[in-house]
């Protein structure tokens, strides 16, 4: 079976970089309702250095702890603003679990449970707080549960896909308990969160890569 590889890892961060890119100015008009507007820019931008970043890595060198490495320190140099931290962290406890090597392809579960739990700590966050979690937690318990299922890795990728584009939508029936959005209280029904919306994403770009990518 391919593994969660350097090429995976490549292929992934300049899937969800273009996904984000063009998304960008949906994903600031989302945050504008609840937010500051400019959540599209962070992430776009954000990614977009990730994979600058990444391509420069010497293949002879590169592991896949250490892209993980560089992404959080391309991502968290770029965006200064409270995403910034929380993908940083993220990515780190991603690192962490890839320290010993790839991993095969449909253990994707265990590698999304690690950037769920450094968003989570860094944030403060628990899924029902209308934040990115929301889409994170959701994906990271589709994928365990379609590979415990005996699912093939594409079939785990596109689970935990759909589990991520649902769960963001639900964000548009909670009311914001963390980040600038809480401040709105009720207000803040109906508006999906952007933090949500971009995750589904980004972790949709998991299912669109190919079986051995260049």
């Amino acid at each position: 079976m391919s593994k969660i590889d350097n090429a995976y890892l490549l292929s992934f961060f300049k899937l969800a970089a273009d996904r984000l890119e063009a998304r960008r100015q949906e994903l600031c008009s989302l945050d504008g309702e609840i937010g500051d507007g400019d959540h599209g820019t962070s992430m776009a931008n954000g990614f977009a250095a990730i994979d600058a970043r990444l391509r420069e890595v010497p293949a002879d060198t590169a592991t896949p702890a250490l892209l993980l490495r560089e992404a959080a320190s391309a991502f968290i140099g770029e965006v200064g603003a409270t995403v910034g931290p929380l993908y940083a962290t993220a990515l780190l406890q991603g690192a962490a679990l890839l320290e010993d090597g790839p991993l095969e392809r449909d253990r994707l579960g265990d590698l999304l449970a690690q950037f769920a739990a450094g968003i989570g700590m860094r944030g403060q966050a628990q899924p029902g707080d209308k934040t990115m979690l929301d889409a994170w937690v959701p994906a990271t318990q589709a994928a365990r549960n379609a590979a415990a299922g005996g699912a093939s890795a594409r079939e785990v990728a596109e689970a935990a896909a759909a589990a991520a584009r649902k769960g963001a939508d639900t964000t548009a029936s909670m009311v914001a308990s963390r980040g600038r959005a809480a401040r709105l209280k009720e207000r803040s029904l109906g508006h999906p969160d952007p933090g949500a919306v971009s995750a589904a994403l980004i972790i949709g770009a998991f299912a669109e890569i190919e079986e051995d990518p260049a």
